[in-house]
């Protein structure tokens, strides 16, 4: 019968978890060469190629994944075995680590995340952001358990994942009350040569939005353009542009800000997807995000 070494085990997966074998390095008290060697012997051991380096980075290949699941549910059940001995509670809390795209609205972000932390065990929640490509990545080392974004992973990326659509909602056009009073209150019509706020090039709404405008013939002054959602709103809230909001936080928008709803972008949806490295989402906080958007959310 072969064995597997479990100390090579542990070493594979730490790096996979913190990403580096450097960081893996700190956490095990190893030298760097030392970790690299035992690594390489498990493959050798496995008869597989566990990792590949991607620029600096090392990334774990389709094997790599596969071993890491299984480390994944060892090492937590080594865990949870030492608890029991010590008379620990094993209802621990859920660790999710989250990915969020800067794109997305944080109140929908926090909307989605929100039935995560209701976990009947309680749950530990770290939030990342970034940029999709770079959530991606984390998603491939295995550091965050889900990415949030409002376009799903294309064709041409490298990495296997999986995407799972949450949902759809429209678009409101939005502006302070002084806005009607300059510009009229026909719509579309008012939007034409008027100043208007929009989310920046790397979004999917503003591609949206340039097709709808174009369609309309309505096209605005763009005045100004945003990553982030919020900044958007406060300065259209203050006079400098009408701005688009995703109709499901419209009226909490309208309510805290003290704006108005313009009109509807008919024929624009804005989308938001949960990406994952399964097909089938088995970490209880995922599924808490997806069934919460599918049923109350986005319903």
């Amino acid at each position: 019968m072969d064995w597997l070494n479990y100390h090579h085990f542990l070493y594979f997966y730490v790096v996979a978890r913190e990403g580096s074998i450097s960081a893996a390095s700190e956490i095990l008290r190893l030298a760097p060469s030392t970790i690299s060697v035992q690594i390489k012997t498990l493959e050798e051991t496995l008869d597989q190629q566990l990792f590949e380096r991607v620029g600096r980075n090392l990334v774990l290949t389709e094997q790599g994944r596969t071993a890491y699941s299984y480390a994944e549910e060892i090492f937590s059940l080594g865990q949870e075995m030492m608890d029991t001995f010590r008379s620990r509670p094993t209802g621990r809390p859920t660790r999710l680590n989250v990915g969020v795209a800067d794109v997305l609205w944080k109140d929908i972000a926090y909307q989605l995340i929100e039935p995560a932390t209701q976990l009947e065990n309680g749950v530990r929640l770290a939030c990342r952001e970034g940029t999709h490509d770079e959530l991606l990545g984390a998603l491939a080392l295995h550091q965050v358990d889900v990415v949030l974004a409002d376009a799903p992973i294309g064709p041409t990326v490298s990495i296997k994942a999986f995407n799972h659509q949450l949902g759809q909602c429209g678009v409101v056009i939005m502006a302070s009350p002084g806005f009607v009073a300059k510009h009229g209150s026909e719509f579309p019509e008012n939007l034409a040569s008027a100043p208007f706020l929009m989310p920046t090039e790397k979004t999917a709404l503003r591609r949206h939005l340039d097709q709808w405008f174009e369609s309309e013939e309505a096209k605005p002054n763009i005045v100004a353009e945003f990553d982030d959602s919020a900044l958007m709103i406060q300065f259209g809230a203050n006079g400098m542009g009408a701005f688009p909001v995703p109709s499901i936080v419209a009226e909490d928008v309208a309510t805290r800000y003290d704006v108005i709803e313009l009109g509807r972008a008919e024929r624009v949806q804005q989308s938001f997807f949960a990406i994952t490295v399964d097909r089938k989402i088995k970490h209880p906080g995922v599924q808490a995000i997806c069934t919460a958007a599918k049923q109350q959310i986005f319903h």
